[in-house]
């Protein structure tokens, strides 16, 4: 089973984030980091190919630096890396990301079919939840979303992933023929820690990086030039005032009543 997991390097979500005058996520006000939630991608992936066999690639389109994301998840025991570096990408909307990805994933494809795409179910750096649905759609996958559980299983018509999403009020359990995308939640696993024999080892996995060329994506597709959104004015959120601050005496709780119903808040 070849399963790639797409994975992202972000900024600290403790850092001071902010846009910078281009509109973009300003990402070198601190370390980076691989996002949290595509370490269960990682894992569930992980548990995949141990159950089944096969390989993992970790798969990331970004800057120089987003490399780290593919180290760590070949710390985690990944066994290969793809890394898109692309100057023209810079700026690229959710539409030219997916572009850029679909088109990594039908490369590795034509060298060995891919059985399984595996993402985190957003990105803390933007938290739209898009790239898992719009992958799909622009692969043609069957897509199963905000998995908490994920198997894949023999049936009399091949491989079949199923899964099980956890709703407010019931949980549902979806199945998709492979190849599948299928996204997961922070409760589909406890990612595991890397040891130092896998850190060891990582250093010798080899990471392929792959141009805009490589993959036959045109730089009008992506970026500025070929996003469908813009952002046309950022500002930092204002200072709060006129807080105030109650030091519990015991009556705190009727103080903040009185304060709710005298604002009309309550």
């Amino acid at each position: 089973m070849r399963i790639v997991v797409l994975v992202k390097h972000v900024p600290d979500i403790q850092s001071d984030r902010a846009l910078g005058p281009d509109g973009r996520v300003v990402r070198d006000g601190g370390d980076g980091t691989m996002n949290e939630l595509d370490e269960n991608a990682v894992e569930a992936g992980l548990q995949l190919v141990e159950q089944h066999g096969g390989e993992v690639v970790a798969l990331t389109v970004g800057p120089p630096d987003a490399v780290d994301a593919v180290r760590r998840a070949l710390q985690l025991g990944a066994d290969v890396g793809v890394h898109v570096l692309d100057d023209a990408i810079a700026g690229s909307d959710v539409f030219g990301t997916v572009a850029v990805l679909a088109a990594a994933v039908r490369r590795l494809g034509a060298a060995s079919p891919v059985d399984l795409v595996l993402t985190g179910m957003a990105g803390l750096d933007g938290l739209t939840s898009l790239v898992p649905a719009a992958l799909a759609a622009e692969l043609d996958l069957p897509q199963l979303t905000l998995a908490s559980e994920v198997t894949v299983v023999a049936t009399a018509a091949g491989w079949t992933a199923r899964v099980r999403r956890d709703l407010d009020h019931a949980t549902e359990v979806l199945e998709g023929a492979l190849p599948a995308l299928v996204s997961v939640t922070d409760q589909a696993n406890e990612p595991r820690y890397p040891n130092f024999k896998g850190i060891m080892a990582a250093r010798k996995k080899p990471v392929e990086v792959l141009t805009l060329a490589d993959l036959g994506v045109g730089a009008t597709a992506v970026g500025d030039a070929g996003a469908r959104t813009e952002v046309v004015d950022a500002a930092r959120r204002p200072a709060r005032e006129n807080r105030i601050l109650v030091t519990d005496d015991g009556d705190a709780g009727l103080r903040l009543a009185a304060y709710l119903v005298e604002n009309k808040l309550a």
